[in-house]
């Protein structure tokens, strides 16, 4: 059995923890030839050298200046002629790189490629030779050959033994994989960045009361109405003809236009045809497993540029520009599609709807269990952050935030959590968020709208 792993290395000169996982997975499967893949600059041959002393058999590195200043539709076109030079069996992937975050390469390069694909893959194991894969919302799915498996975090990458080996590593240029320079790179990317800023989206005014206030508080915001997207923010100029797969974005489609259709989520023959036919000016997909995957491969069969994960629209009327968070969230970016319709995926809760959420941080490690009395007490779901999860005390699908998931409960209390971007990424849509933390400083006081000044234990009290 032949997989391809493919990984790029990130600006702190590792790869996500999503790639990590698919690496290991690939390496745990028995008599499998394992290949990494790559596309960077000339000096990532060094990394997928000492990647390769883990067990790869060879590593391949795609590097070419025609490649530079590639989106994702780009990237994937670049990639799929590497495939289609190796003949893999299976391709792994992350979920998402920790660069542009958008998780669309891999659906994107399973349609270029020919390819089948699985998605938010939690466990796989080798049966008969086929991959039988637990899926995060799918359930079980059994991957034949020629399968793009997208993983999620769910193993640690190994590290070399003292005794290990390195393995060789190729560099391929656009020649090499007969690249049509026009479709790679900048020159073959539809989206475009108009400009980055910093993130402070998400921002509230927080209101500080006395920790004999929470009961009621909490409990007069339940009895209320989740908070809706800001008139003010919606657009003078209005778009005509955006559609919406399904009902979710209807909220960003009104930011932007008057004239919106709901389509349904359908297979991409279908969404194709119609898209083909009737000529929409946008298009706009919820960020579920399933939207995301086959607006992904939507893109690729029509050649165009797709925005992954926006939390605003705007448009100037003839226009849409999308914004969305990168690098980990630490930065916004303003994009524009060069090709139409414009088609984006923005920002939704996950299908599971939480009308109260407490999510706890690390500053709650000690005081887990009166955190979780705390939020039976009002029938709430319970949340948690990257570090509790990534030390085993939480499950991961518990886990908001960037590497995790997205939530939007009418309303969020967050105990011990210390206010990282990566964490408010996964649920700054909430209605109301309330902020408990003993460090009146902390940033997670800026995303709330009540804060309490104490720790997690006296909420025992």
């Amino acid at each position: 059995m032949k997989i391809v792993v493919c990984i790029r290395q990130g600006r702190s000169g590792e790869m996500s923890p999503f790639e990590a996982s698919a690496y290991e997975c690939a390496l745990r499967i028995p008599e499998a030839e394992v290949i990494l893949l790559s596309m960077g600059v000339k000096s990532t041959a060094d990394y997928l050298k000492s990647l390769t002393r883990l067990g790869a058999k060879k590593a391949i590195l795609v590097s070419d200046s025609k490649f530079a200043g590639a989106d994702t539709l780009a990237t994937a076109y670049t990639l799929s002629l590497a495939l289609n030079k190796i003949k893999p069996d299976y391709v792994f992937c992350g979920r998402q790189t920790l660069e542009g975050d958008t998780g669309q390469t891999g659906p994107m390069l399973s349609e270029m490629a020919g390819f089948d694909l699985v998605t938010e893959v939690m466990g796989i194991e080798n049966t008969d030779g086929k991959l039988v894969c637990k899926t995060r919302r799918e359930g079980v799915k059994t991957a034949e050959n020629n399968t793009l498996i997208t993983f999620e975090r769910i193993c640690n990458l190994r590290l070399p033994s003292l005794f290990s080996k390195y393995g060789e590593v190729e560099v391929w240029t656009a020649d090499d994989i007969g690249a049509d320079a026009s479709l790679c790179g900048l020159k073959g990317s539809p989206t475009r960045v108009l400009e980055t800023f910093e993130n402070k989206s998400g921002k509230r005014k927080c209101v500080f009361l006395d920790k004999s206030e929470l009961d009621s508080t909490i409990r007069n915001v339940l009895n209320s109405n989740k908070k809706e997207r800001a008139e003010d923010n919606k657009s003078t100029e209005r778009l005509e003809k955006v559609w919406i797969v399904g009902e979710k974005p209807m909220e960003f489609a009104k930011l932007v236009s008057d004239d919106i259709k709901v389509i349904p989520l359908s297979d991409e023959e279908t969404i194709c045809r119609m898209i083909e036919e009737e000529k929409p000016n946008a298009v706009l997909w919820a960020t579920d497993s399933e939207s995301k995957r086959i607006a992904g491969r939507v893109a690729s069969r029509l050649k165009l540029g797709l925005c992954a994960d926006c939390t605003d629209l705007k448009t100037d009327g003839q226009t849409l520009f999308m914004y969305r968070p990168a690098l980990s969230g630490k930065i916004f970016a303003k994009i524009k599609s060069l090709t139409l319709p414009a088609m984006a995926t923005v920002r939704t809760e996950d299908d599971s709807k939480e009308r109260m959420v407490v999510s706890l941080g690390w500053g709650a490690v000690k005081s887990i269990e009166a955190v979780k009395n705390f939020a039976e007490k009002y029938g709430a779901d319970i949340a948690s952050s990257r570090r509790i999860v990534d030390q085993g005390i939480m499950p991961y699908d518990t886990q908001v935030g960037l590497t995790g998931k997205i939530i939007a409960p009418d309303l969020y209390i967050a105990v011990g959590i210390s206010g990282a971007v990566q964490h408010i990424v996964g649920m700054q849509s909430s209605g109301t968020v309330i902020a408990i933390n003993p460090d009146k400083k902390a940033d997670i006081f800026d995303y709330a709208d009540y804060g309490f000044v104490m720790t997690a234990e006296e909420l025992e009290i």
